[in-house]
């Protein structure tokens, strides 16, 4: 094993918004980025399109946000934190600014563009670019990290395993460099704290508008390590991503809706017209209704025409550079659509500074499970998060007192093989997201999510590499507190459990998972622990 010289730096794992803001809000401690693959590769926050939610209108309050948010999250969404992120947003919108986001702004140049996003009651999605918010942004923060000199960037390095202590401490991690497997040593790189920023879970699923990279890994890490997972059930499922044979899917963003898009099917009806907030009901409402029309036999189709017409080029260049990369005109014909995963509501467990229960173990952005987002997050609400618990995040490391890891002697990593998310180093991926799309998707019920359980269960002890076994544990973990959540809320819908319960969390731990895969037959032998 190769150690790298100790110093008392902070170790940032996810190269998207989330972990480039930590870095950055980090200073002056010296911070070791790490990313599996060439920075502004394989992250998700370039492909978020329609923008980040802030009340910044005159007809607008943070609490008329954090409002939304709540009644968005299906009871679930923890007021206080909802408050906190709604007041955070117009300073994080500003704070990017300073970092060199160019956000659009009317003729005048003196006010910002706000658009309507579902669920929301006012107008107050910033955007750059027109839907190319997550791109701007993204693009913006690389630029400034590249130039910081206290930002080390280790690109192409995938976290294997994280360094505990003998009391259970995160002291830094276990990462390889890409080669072959058994032939590439790992490597310990210390820290006085890690953060995890490492996206989350559609790339798990057959129609998914996630980069395929996108498998749990961050979610196994700190799993590994003793970490609480929470609400692992709850996968947002975009409505209208583009059904045009492409993995990942394209999406069409849900600000098209906003500016009076509507859905029909393949007989030219527009079937959402007669349900509360039609086209800008929330998104699992919307997911629902048109998996109901593609499971009755129909397509589904985005009609842009009569309210955007040409303008879609200008308003939306970013949808429409997607649709005719695919063989699409959207000027002239509705766009084919159906619902993709597309964010984990479900994640680390952290509490109001983005700390685990894992001593030396934060978590930003959707890797983590904040109270935010409930049971359905708010559209545009994902980037707000990650920036607002970044600054949160780090201000709490530059106030901690942790010890130096020179002094503290790591556990050996677990099971160390390269734990890559391609079907190189995952072969049997494709089964699991045939299983986790048809059993584990849009529509549940006990016998489908058995049936799940009983595959993954089976395929994390066959598992022959790291990032299999990562990605059969967690789509596991998913599967089992999906079948432990006997209602439909949010997201999370069984076809056998239409009702409602009492407001509960799921938690889960590691250990809890392995219990369940040490059983014999087809039912579980235990839920995941529920928690008020």
């Amino acid at each position: 094993m190769k150690p790298i010289p100790p110093r008392d730096r902070v170790v940032v794992v996810g190269g998207g918004i989330a972990g480039l803001a930590t870095a950055l809000h980090l200073a002056p401690l010296p911070v070791t980025l790490i990313v599996a693959s060439p920075l502004g590769q394989q992250a998700s926050t370039p492909l978020a399109q329609g923008g980040i939610a802030a009340a910044l209108g005159t007809d607008d309050h943070p609490a008329l946000h954090a409002a939304d948010t709540c009644w968005a999250g299906a009871g679930l969404s923890d007021p206080d934190v909802a408050a906190r992120v709604a007041a955070a947003a117009p300073a994080c919108i500003e704070w990017l600014m300073a970092q060199g986001t160019s956000f659009d702004r009317t003729a005048s140049g003196e006010d910002l563009i706000l658009g309507l996003e579902a669920a929301h009651s006012r107008r107050r999605i910033v955007h750059a670019e027109g839907d190319k918010t997550g791109k701007s942004a993204f693009e913006a923060l690389i630029q400034v990290v590249r130039k910081t000199p206290w930002i080390e960037v280790r690109e192409s390095h995938r976290v294997t395993e994280l360094a505990l202590d003998a009391n259970g401490q995160v002291t830094g991690v276990f990462c390889t460099t890409g080669g072959l497997e058994g032939r590439d040593e790992p490597i310990l790189i210390p820290g006085r704290a890690v953060v995890l920023a490492t996206g989350g879970v559609g790339g798990l699923y057959a129609h998914t508008t996630n980069p395929l990279s996108a498998i749990g890994g961050g979610l196994a890490l700190a799993a590994r390590a003793g970490a609480v997972l929470r609400d692992l059930e709850f996968v947002q499922f975009h409505p209208t991503a583009i059904a045009a044979g492409l993995d990942p899917m394209p999406l069409a963003t849900e600000a098209l809706r906003g500016e009076g898009a509507v859905l029909v099917n393949s007989r030219g009806e527009r079937f959402m017209q007669d349900i509360p907030g039609a086209e800008l009901a929330p998104r699992d409402v919307v997911a629902r209704a048109i998996f109901a029309q593609i499971y009755a036999g129909e397509r589904v189709f985005l009609d842009t025409r009569q309210v955007l017409g040409e303008r879609i080029t200008c308003r939306f260049p970013g949808v429409t550079a997607l649709c005719r990369a695919a063989g699409l005109d959207p000027v002239a014909n509705p766009i084919p659509v159906r619902p993709a995963a597309h964010y984990h509501m479900g994640g680390i467990k952290v509490g109001h500074w983005g700390r685990s229960a894992v001593e030396g173990l934060w978590a930003c952005g959707e890797v983590a499970s904040t109270g935010l987002h409930g049971a359905n997050r708010l559209a545009s609400n994902s980037l707000l998060e990650a920036l607002a618990y970044a600054e949160w995040i780090a201000d709490d490391i530059k106030g901690a007192t942790c010890g130096s890891p020179a002094s503290q002697s790591p556990s050996p990593p677990l099971a160390l093989q390269p734990s890559g998310s391609g079907d190189q180093a995952c072969p049997r991926l494709p089964q699991i997201r045939s299983w986790m799309d048809g059993q584990v998707g849009v529509l549940r019920d006990a016998a489908g999510l058995r049936g799940a359980i009983c595959h993954l269960r089976a395929l994390v002890h066959v598992a022959r590499t790291t990032g299999e076994r990562d990605a059969a544990l967690i789509s596991l973990m998913i599967a089992i507190a999906a079948y432990s959540r006997s209602e439909s809320r949010g997201a999370h819908q069984r076809l056998d459990h239409p009702h409602l319960l009492p407001e509960q969390h799921t938690e889960a731990t590691l250990d809890q998972a392995l219990h369940i895969t040490a059983q014999t037959g087809n039912e579980p032998a235990a839920p995941a622990r529920r928690v008020v």
